[in-house]
């Protein structure tokens, strides 16, 4: 009898086991945020060829399938893949080998940062560097090129500030580039002193210098491009904007992602160049499983930071002086003209409140109204209040990085007076244009940290004490937008919505298990949450051991 019984159970057993459809990973006993359109949780979820079959309870995920490789989360918040929606992800990863002067504190931290990296690296033809920003020196000025000069006679060193709208060149990297005393140029400055060049280009007159670079091998950027996205899938990043690359940086990422050598997913927007409007116009946009370019990035005017940003009325500490455009009024208005015609997006930097009336009003002639054309304004950093209404008119998406308020937020009021900076950095008031807002990071001028993001829209402070109460905390979004802002919001801005950025079925498998919960943490722990794995298509990217 006993024997029989056994019999019974095994066969029980092995039947049971053999009508549950195969998957290839379970996730079991999380607390999956799929951030669909009713935020609804779930607690497993089954993946097969890098998509999700199902998701639900414990019960019903085990009892359904079995798969290759199954793990019990142990109550941890599972969440969609974060997607930033403004980013410089090849540009990242060319930081990554330069000289780092982010957050240094002088202009002879910078020359020291420089003088250690050469010792380093003495072979280097051209000596480049980013992230010094003057606002965090002493006396909050521009420096200038002498010591460079004395130190590198020989050798052309050009260090970018932050915001990349602004740099300093050596005497001998201008002599390369042919600048001399009293050239002019559209949307831009070359900035003098005493009848001599200091250095300082601001804006379009960083090209000058910067288009003598040698380019960079195929070797060099695939080097850059792994070691971005090691970081970046650290941090929970499996989506990237990259906002104004040229084809040539196309082809070689879409044959990197082929190769499968690069993972990480790209949305791109192509630079407003004329090569790139030959190449792509008549083509169409072009799409493969990790490569969407969807896109061009055209600049209206440069960065508060360095008073490139375009005013309607004069900088509060700097008589007389409104910024610029970076191009004519005229040209925005012909790119518009070209791309309302085909499926391609205009996304446009713009900052001050000028700059984005202007593109504001362009947007709207050629778009006339409600539409789905998902034209992009980025930063929308500074609006007049008679404005904001012009986003929501034309469904015009404010594509908006909330670090820069809290990085901004030491000097913004110096540049604008307590009347405009009022509406500035108002992400609040900016989602309520179309019911949506997308969010990103614009590294490597910010930290890559998703978190940082998510920490500034929802609490509007950074770590160092400065506001305590927040900046300017009416513009604060909740908890379940800022978490919509870095995945689905950020996946419909690219129109990526349909096969990313929530966890569904029949959508990929894109997905990050953390240490915290977003939703539910203590304000203070937010910035302290680790990503544990990150996975890619059903694939694990990123395990912390």
């Amino acid at each position: 009898m006993f024997n029989k019984l056994l019999f019974c159970s095994l066969f029980i057993l092995i039947l049971s086991c053999n009508s549950k459809q195969k998957a290839d990973i379970i996730i079991h006993h999380a607390v999956i945020y799929t951030v669909d359109s009713s935020f609804t949780t779930a607690e497993a979820l089954a993946v097969k060829d890098g998509k999700i079959i199902d998701i639900g309870s414990n019960n019903d995920i085990l009892q359904k399938y079995t798969a290759t490789e199954s793990m019990d989360a142990n109550g941890k918040p599972l969440y969609p893949g974060f997607i930033d929606a403004h980013a410089h992800f090849v540009g990242y990863g060319k930081s990554l080998f330069e000289v780092q002067l982010y957050d240094s504190k002088s202009w002879n931290e910078v020359i020291e940062r420089v003088k250690e990296f050469v010792a380093k690296n003495p072979h280097e033809k051209w000596i480049t560097g980013r992230g010094w920003d003057q606002n965090k020196f002493p006396n909050k000025e521009y420096p200038n090129n002498e010591i460079l000069n004395t130190l590198f006679p020989n050798t052309p060193v050009i260090l970018t500030r932050v915001d990349g709208h602004a740099a300093i060149a050596n005497a001998k990297a201008l002599e390369l580039a042919g600048v001399h005393l009293n050239q002019k140029i559209s949307g831009g400055n070359i900035e003098t002193k005493n009848n001599k060049l200091t250095g300082l280009l601001i804006d379009n007159a960083v090209d000058l210098v910067r288009s003598k670079i040698p380019e960079a091998t195929i070797n060099d950027f695939e080097k850059w491009l792994i070691a971005a996205q090691q970081n970046c899938f650290k941090q929970g990043l499996t989506t990237i904007t990259d906002c104004g690359l040229m084809y040539t940086d196309v082809e070689k990422i879409d044959a990197l992602q082929k190769e499968n050598k690069l993972l990480m997913k790209l949305s791109i927007l192509l630079s407003d160049d004329t090569k790139n409007y030959e190449k792509f116009i008549g083509k169409g946009t072009y799409k493969t499983n990790k490569l969407f370019v969807n896109g061009f990035k055209v600049y209206a005017d440069g960065a508060l930071g360095s008073r490139g940003a375009c005013l309607l009325k004069p900088y509060t500490d700097k008589a007389n002086w409104y910024g610029f455009l970076l191009s004519t009024k005229e040209h925005f208005d012909s790119v518009a003209s070209v791309l309302v015609n085909t499926n391609f997006q205009m996304c446009t930097h713009a900052i001050g409140d000028s700059a984005n009336r202007e593109i504001l009003n362009i947007y709207n002639k050629y778009l006339k109204g409600k539409n789905d054309k998902r034209w992009r304004i980025e930063h929308a950093q500074v609006i007049d209040e008679k404005d904001f209404n012009l986003f929501g008119k034309a469904s015009i998406i404010p594509s908006v990085q909330p670090t820069h308020a809290t990085s901004d937020m030491y000097w913004a009021e110096e540049r604008l007076g307590k009347t405009r900076i009022k509406n500035a950095y108002a992400y609040k008031q900016l989602l309520l244009q179309n019911g949506w807002l997308p969010l990103g990071t614009d590294f490597p001028v910010e930290d890559i940290s998703p978190f940082k993001t998510f920490y500034a829209a929802v609490v509007r402070k950074d770590n160092q004490g400065f506001h305590a109460n927040g900046f300017q905390t009416e513009n604060a979004l909740t908890r379940e937008e800022a978490l919509r802002g870095i995945t689905i919001w950020a996946a419909k801005a690219n129109f990526l919505e349909k096969e990313t950025g929530s966890l569904e079925i029949g959508k990929k498998a894109d997905f990050i298990l953390l240490d915290n919960d977003l939703l539910k943490s203590a304000e203070q722990n937010l910035l302290n949450t680790k990503v544990q794995a990150t996975w890619v298509d059903g694939k694990k990217v990123f395990s912390r051991k």
